[in-house]
């Protein structure tokens, strides 16, 4: 069976680093040549609650769309996603993209949404693969960040997973968060 790239877009506003870590733990056994970007704290969008925190990830599957939807449903459950009495979300976890795939799939419609109106989503997808053309609009994730009028609050973290810090020292020293 073929490998198909995928991205994938992680949030958490509950247990942040704990909840993220083990998401990205469970999607290292579901991908192959797993990359990450930087992390972000953004404010909510869209619901009351703490800050998030985002990230990006690309790699490879041999997985059908609904079956990489499928397994991504049981991370989030096995996070507390879909808990009755939880408070905030402890993971999310979406298809931003599954190869060149536009439309709408069982419901899924891709590519997500999210990436052109959520700078949580876009900034880091533009670090992450910056030369990578969204397949809606034909334009580069950077120049499509670099073209946003996105007007939401966010900056990066440090962030490490498994030995290693996502955020670059310089991408923190660029953006200091300010009280």
């Amino acid at each position: 069976m073929s490998l198909t790239p995928v991205v994938l877009g992680l949030g958490s506003n509950i247990e942040r680093e704990q909840h993220l870590c083990a998401g990205l733990d469970a999607l290292a056994e579901l991908l192959s040549d797993m990359r990450c970007s930087a992390v972000f704290e953004s404010l909510p969008v869209g619901i009351k609650s703490g800050p998030f925190f985002n990230l990006v990830v690309a790699g490879f599957t041999q997985l059908p769309l609904g079956e990489l939807d499928r397994r991504l449903k049981f991370i989030e459950a096995d996070n507390g996603r879909y808990a009755p009495q939880r408070k905030g979300l402890p993971l999310d976890i979406d298809v931003l993209l599954y190869g060149d795939l536009v439309g709408n799939f069982d419901g899924l419609i891709l590519p997500r949404a999210e990436i052109l109106k959520n700078a949580f989503v876009l900034w880091p997808l533009s670090l992450l693969l910056p030369q990578q053309v969204h397949p809606g609009v034909q334009q580069s994730f950077a120049k499509l960040w670099s073209e946003t009028q996105i007007d939401q609050q966010l900056w990066p973290v440090s962030f490490s997973w498994a030995g290693q810090q996502l955020t670059s020292a310089q991408l923190l020293a660029a953006y200091p968060v300010t009280g």
